[in-house]
């Protein structure tokens, strides 16, 4: 009998640039949602929020998708829910919203989820990160 796929339920939001995933990890109220909102404004479609199904795939990768019961919409705080297309995607790299990033060029940073290691950022305090992530999804970063 083959093993199954590892797979977590994270609490965190998910969006996706193509196929290009970003895990949104955070405590409860530190801006996953309104952080998966300004991405979403900036071109990128909703896999989850709230909790995300991240699944290790035998052939490697971790597939993001969202919980049924949950697809489709994402909450904007002190506004509602709101109907938001919802899509799946390969996990590409993780941000954290406990975390601040004080390095002005930050050495790469990586964490495991599922036992899928990936690239890993911590919030940065500028109007432009969303932006940022965004370019970053949509090419690669580049380490002095």
């Amino acid at each position: 009998m083959a093993a199954r796929p590892a797979s977590d339920l994270l609490h965190a939001s998910a969006v996706a640039f193509d196929d290009r995933g970003l895990i949104i990890l955070g405590a409860s109220g530190r801006g996953k949602s309104s952080l998966a909102l300004e991405l979403i404004a900036l071109g990128a479609t909703l896999v989850s929020d709230d909790r995300v199904t991240a699944s290790a795939l035998p052939d490697g990768g971790l597939w993001l998708a969202p919980p049924d019961a949950i697809r489709d919409r994402i909450e904007a705080r002190h506004f509602g829910l709101l109907t938001c297309p919802a899509t799946s995607a390969w996990a590409r790299a993780v941000v954290d919203l406990d975390r601040t990033e004080t390095d002005r060029l930050p050495i790469a940073r990586e964490t495991v989820i599922a036992g899928v290691r990936l690239p890993a950022f911590r919030k940065v305090e500028s109007p432009a990160f969303p932006a940022m992530l965004s370019a970053y999804l949509k090419g690669e970063r580049t380490d002095p």
